[in-house]
């Protein structure tokens, strides 16, 4: 069976509009338990609710459980370069301009990367510090390396 054009654009006026209420619904939710929330723009938390079907508890849960890891892990709001030594001087990852639609492009060369004392942790804090200069601070580093 087709859809005419004509119901499939309004199939997605509708989900549309359930997002944008689902996201205020979240925003309300999350902003009562973690006011801290509120620096928060929409496109995020349209992205954990579509991690979660657009089921607002959980992903009020999971988002305000990301909110708690962001804390623990750039505690001050930003990473120094002097926390990320070993990473740095192996010349990894850059910034390489912006794409179409003006989002960043990171670059990073695999085979520049050696294990040392700060590991995996380190690596991840400057994946996340890199992301964070190119305007990407809401990214959750975990996603990217487990």
């Amino acid at each position: 069976m087709m859809m005419s054009s004509n119901n499939m654009e309004c199939s997605g006026k509708a989900k549309e509009e359930e997002e944008i209420t689902k996201i205020s619904l979240m925003r309300s939710l999350v902003e009562t338990r973690d006011p801290s929330s509120k620096e928060v723009d929409d496109m995020t938390m349209r992205r954990f609710l579509r991690a979660r079907e657009l089921d607002v508890e959980k992903a009020s849960s999971m988002f305000l459980k990301y909110l708690k890891w962001r804390r623990s892990f750039v505690p001050n709001g930003f990473i120094s370069p002097s926390e990320l030594t070993h990473e740095i001087q192996q010349n990894k990852m850059f910034l390489q301009g912006s794409d179409k639609k003006g989002r960043p492009i990171s670059v990073l060369l695999a085979a520049r990367h050696f294990q040392h004392n700060g590991g995996l942790d380190e690596f991840k804090r400057t994946s996340f510090s890199l992301f964070s200069l190119s305007g990407c601070d809401n990214l959750d580093i975990n996603l990217l390396f487990g």
